[in-house]
């Protein structure tokens, strides 16, 4: 067996990770490669998710520092020109800070070692946490903009010095585009080595502080543009509709956002089983080892950031005592769980009259 999830669902024995297959067609090399990128290593205990996991982190800290910048720009700016729309952005922006604090103890905790209590680990954690950042996102990034343009169009408020609101958006503009560019540098090889296009990768990624950061940039660039269109508006027909109507666009497409963020995390908790290509993958990989003559159940679930657990029927070759059996599933059990990657791997034997699966 190849790797500790799958092997290649065309080639046999080249490793996937459990959010999906290596490329099609592509050489055993190029597969490692695109293993390792996405932090699962072989059987033989090569490559291990530290490089990915501390990508993850430099995302989130870059994140982090962007967001912190510009809020304090952004808040200032809507102070000094009364825009509603910078109102938002700082809303946006404030909310974005805060939610990296999640992200990073999201990361933090989820990586925890098992212990007796939680012989599985604490992957799931990131998913928490990282719903509690969506959830933050949602109330005092979507809420407070929309909120705040709804009062703008019942009170309107006169804006000026707009050319500093301007310059405050061109700066956050390219700053924020630095934190893009950061999760795309991550998201990007990931996305290549398992043949998926970038935005399907970010969706289904079981790394949910790469969504997050991806999404949240997604937004805030797009967010930057509304805002300055409303206040661009603002300012050559003198009414703050459109800059009301700006801020509540930003809130629209903040509570967008969030809901997707939520969505997904709440699918990881509650159980998110591996790509049905990884599973047939897997099936074929557990097939070619000596030691295992058919397969007849198999659930590979993602318990955490690039973590799985299998669980799974086979039938061992030979015709060993009962002793002998139990003594050789525990071995198969321990080499499939030799990677990191792999939390846990449950296996019980067939029943005669169980049907075999292929893939």
């Amino acid at each position: 067996m190849e790797s500790e999830n799958a092997g290649a669902p065309d080639a046999p024995g080249t490793p996937v990770t459990p959010e999906g297959p290596g490329t099609p067609d592509a050489p055993e090399a190029a597969a490692r490669q695109g293993l390792e990128l996405v932090g699962f290593p072989t059987l033989s205990g090569s490559a291990s998710g530290g490089s990915t996991e501390n990508e993850s982190a430099l995302t989130v800290a870059v994140a982090f520092t962007v967001n912190l910048v510009i809020a304090v720009a952004k808040t200032v700016a809507a102070g000094l020109t009364g825009s509603a729309s910078l109102v938002a952005e700082a809303a946006h922006s404030w909310a974005d800070a805060g939610n990296e604090v999640f992200l990073v103890v999201a990361n933090r905790r989820s990586r925890r070692p098992p212990d007796p209590s939680h012989p599985h680990g604490f992957g799931r954690e990131a998913y928490i946490w990282s719903l509690f950042a969506a959830l933050g996102l949602f109330v005092a990034g979507a809420a407070v903009s929309v909120t705040h343009g709804v009062q703008e169009l019942i009170k309107p408020e006169p804006a000026s010095d707009f050319l500093i609101g301007y310059i405050v958006l061109a700066v956050s503009f390219v700053l924020e585009a630095v934190s893009f560019l950061q999760s795309l540098r991550q998201a990007g090889p990931e996305a290549k080595a398992m043949d998926r296009d970038l935005i399907e990768h970010v969706l289904v990624t079981s790394d949910p502080t790469l969504r997050a950061v991806f999404a949240e940039d997604s937004a805030a660039l797009i967010g930057l543009l509304i805002a300055a269109a409303g206040l661009g508006l603002h300012e050559i027909t003198g009414s703050s509709v459109p800059d009301a109507l700006g801020s509540i666009l930003v809130g629209l497409l903040l509570g967008v956002i969030a809901v997707i963020l939520i969505n997904r995390n709440r699918r990881f908790l509650i159980g998110q089983e591996a790509d049905p290509r990884v599973r047939s993958a897997t099936i074929r990989a557990l097939l070619e080892l000596p030691e295992v003559a058919r397969v007849t159940y198999l659930r590979l679930e993602i318990i955490g950031p690039r973590m799985i657990s299998i669980v799974g029927d086979v039938d061992l070759t030979g015709d060993d005592p009962e002793s002998h059996v139990a003594v050789r599933l525990r071995a198969l059990e321990a080499k499939i769980s030799e990677s990191p990657a792999v939390v846990g791997a449950v296996l019980s034997l067939s029943a005669p009259d169980e049907p075999s699966l292929t893939e």
